[in-house]
């Protein structure tokens, strides 16, 4: 073979493996809009993430004039599940990409430092105290309604802010967005002592936050909360062999005859920031974990029959494992137990839930922080490591088969009531577990 025909063979292979590789490589193509103002988000940054391998980039793009953005997904990765990341004005959202997708638009919101219409609509604290009483546990679950009109997303250097009681020991947290998945979120220490943020991005609807911490006792502390911002309403749960004794008896309403025998709890409404609304807890005991995973009493069955009959309504689909729904009262007409009493009831399913999120956590790295400032290691609930350690081999049978659902719900292969069903019954099996360990 002479030098002319060397070089033609050359450039016949070179082409062909450019067709190749155009031929079996896909792309994802999308519009990108800002739904504040309804205008096309120009020159946001939008990356392709691999759902393994600690969140590795695979393409990246930047929206044009008129939103538009173009993904190149590699050959070997077609087959895979992917996830888009769109960074707006420092924000960043997320959307799940089945295999085969052409085509995903996404919605992003103007972010400002501070955004009217923001309040926490509930902020549930559950405390018991461990075994030999010399610690008290909480688990505290915060949603942060966003009513901003026209919709915005709160975002800055602490958009989201807790204070723990003095000595305590932050065990872990975690932030779920509207329509999203909880997501490991470190809190990260602010000047003041037991002050901390949550750099996580409060867009237009309900995000929540769960928060788990220990502090040292003596059979006696008063706990202050602080809330940062309006709290529609704040709920206590307490095991019934302790004592509740608010600094204003006229602030907290008890609802412990709706809970049942073994558990009390209080609600106060319309808390203001830096409002006081101490209370004394006394004693000592345990929250009954099988209260929930077993159906508890006759109210907390009537309440899920009647979720059962309203499974496609996200208002009123609030039983455990089947989304909690919108917890707010829209119209106002109810009286607080009845606005909140499956956040009462479920609240300690939610307290199981988010300590097997920490359990099954894994080394890879969780989804990127939206903030330059690097995330702390946090530590597992405690409630998770004695389980990880005897039980790890079922647990991680049930993990696969959760993610399992989660991916057929993605792509499409199970009806909103077919997930629905397999979802309360893995929450049963798993809140079972965790009782018996």
């Amino acid at each position: 073979m002479n030098a002319a025909s060397l070089k033609r063979f050359i450039h016949t292979v070179a082409l062909l493996a450019l067709f190749t590789t155009g031929a079996f490589a896909q792309t994802i193509t999308g519009v990108i809009t800002n739904k504040t103002n309804n205008k096309p988000a120009a020159g946001d940054d939008v990356v392709l993430l691999k759902l393994a391998q600690g969140m590795q980039e695979l393409a990246r793009a930047t929206t044009d004039s008129r939103g538009h953005y173009t993904l190149k997904i590699p050959a070997d990765e077609a087959t895979s599940m992917h996830l888009v990341r769109v960074t707006h004005d420092r924000a960043t959202y997320f959307k799940p990409v089945p295999p085969d997708t052409k085509s995903i638009d996404m919605d992003v919101y103007t972010a400002a430092a501070t955004v009217a219409g923001v309040t926490v609509g509930i902020d549930v604290m559950q405390i018991q105290t461990s075994p030999d009483g010399g610690q008290l546990s909480v688990v505290e679950h915060f949603v942060v309604k966003n009513a901003s009109d026209p919709a915005m997303t709160l975002f800055s250097e602490h958009p989201f802010e807790v204070t723990v009681p003095a000595g305590a020991t932050v065990d872990g947290s975690s932030a779920k967005a509207p329509g999203g998945m909880a997501v490991e979120q470190p809190m990260v220490p602010m000047a003041d002592p037991n002050h901390y943020t949550i750099l996580f991005p409060i867009r237009p609807g309900e995000t929540e936050f769960d928060v788990f911490y220990h502090v040292p006792y003596k059979g006696s502390l008063k706990l202050q909360p602080h809330p940062y911002m309006v709290t529609s309403t704040l709920g206590i749960e307490l095991p019934a062999s302790m004592t509740f004794k608010p600094d204003l008896p006229t602030q907290y309403t008890s609802i412990t005859e709706k809970v049942g025998r073994k558990m009390q709890a209080y609600l106060a409404e319309n808390i203001k920031p830096s409002e006081p609304a101490a209370f004394t807890i006394t004693g000592q005991g345990q929250l009954p974990r099988d209260n929930v995973a077993q159906g508890g009493g006759s109210e907390q069955a009537a309440a899920a029959g009647a979720a059962a009959n309203t499974q496609g309504d996200p208002n009123t689909d609030t039983r455990p494992g089947g989304g909690l729904g919108t917890p707010l009262d829209k119209d106002a007409d109810r009286d607080p137990w009845t606005k909140y009493r499956w956040w009462i009831i479920a609240g300690l399913g939610l307290a199981l839930t988010a300590a097997a999120g920490w359990m099954f956590r894994t080394p890879t790295t969780p989804l990127p922080a939206a903030h330059p400032l690097a995330p702390h290691p946090t530590t597992p609930h405690p409630a998770a490591m004695p389980i990880a350690s005897h039980h790890s081999n079922a647990l991680q049978v049930l993990r696969d088969e959760m993610f399992a659902l989660e991916t057929d719900r993605l792509e499409g292969r199970l009806t909103e009531q077919q997930y629905t069903e397999l979802k309360s019954a893995y929450d049963i099996v798993l809140r079972r577990a965790l009782s018996r360990a």
